[in-house]
């Protein structure tokens, strides 16, 4: 296939570097500068992208355009690129739920083709490598793994449903940046307490991701009669420190959903998640 002109929306610093790798196999890549801040400006100038006066410029030369932007800026953005009457292929590559892709696929006029996609990593740029996941119409994915051959971007295709990526994305969010947030009150209670460099030091002891051991649910569910109530101790204390209690406590609501689970040494995996789904 012919090399595709790409139009990026917007280089933020995973757009900018994602556009950066998009450069390698196509014919140009594209920027609009109307709006976008001097930061903006430096990132698409390091990055080798070519400045276009306005968006529907840049879509009538675009052959692909990839929407990266904060999420909730996701959907004013593709009403403009369908005001705009954009015929292409229109990546949603933002991380939201798979009804908000579906919702912005509607937007875009019959014409066009949308694929959803979602990056996990960090910015291509240092050596690392995150994958763009994708999914939508075979044609235009393969389009898509085309563009990014050879480049640190890894593409794999999950489907052809527009919302797989999304969901995907975003199920990984939702323990990745979960996590952190948890690391941050974990780590304000102990020093509440002066016993921070301690539980950095049981931590250390631990490096795997409990999201790789999923049969660990099953285990959780058994004993959320006794972790919820602790849970619930664990947010006084963070409520007496002057810390969010909530997360935990939501945590704590969460566990009793198993409640009628106790000590259930024969749960399932699939039982679990069906009784959390299903209380």
């Amino acid at each position: 296939m012919p090399q595709p002109t790409v139009g990026i929306l917007h280089p933020g610093s995973m757009g900018a570097a994602v556009a950066a790798c998009a450069a390698t196999n196509a014919v140009a890549v594209l920027w609009c500068p109307a709006g976008r801040s001097p930061a903006s400006a430096a990132r698409a100038e390091k990055a080798g992208l070519t400045s276009v006066a306005t968006l529907p410029e840049l879509l009538d030369r675009s052959d692909i355009v990839i929407s990266l932007c904060p999420p909730a800026a996701a959907e004013d953005l593709a009403h403009d690129v369908a005001r705009a009457g954009y015929t292409g292929v229109y990546v949603e590559a933002n991380a939201v739920s798979p009804a908000r892709s579906l919702r912005i696929a509607g937007l875009l006029a019959p014409e066009a083709t949308v694929v959803d996609a979602g990056v996990v990593g960090s910015p291509p740029v240092g050596g690392k490598s995150p994958t763009l996941y994708l999914s939508g119409p075979p044609a235009a994915t393969a389009q898509l793994e085309e563009l990014f051959a050879g480049t640190p971007v890894q593409t794999k295709v999950l489907g052809s449903d527009v919302g797989q990526a999304s969901a995907l994305k975003l199920a990984y969010a939702a323990y990745q940046k979960t996590s952190r947030v948890l690391v941050a009150l974990a780590t304000g209670l102990a020093r509440e307490h002066g016993v921070d460099q301690e539980l950095i030091d049981v931590a250390s002891r631990r490096t795997t991701s409990y999201l790789s051991e999923p049969e660990y649910i099953a285990k959780t569910a058994a004993r959320a009669w006794r972790w919820g109530p602790e849970l619930e101790e664990a947010a006084d204390m963070l409520a007496a420190a002057g810390l969010p209690p909530e997360m935990l406590r939501a945590a704590a609501s969460t566990l009793s959903r198993w409640d009628d689970v106790k000590d259930d040494s024969e749960l399932t995996l699939t039982d679990a998640l069906d009784r959390l789904a299903h209380p």
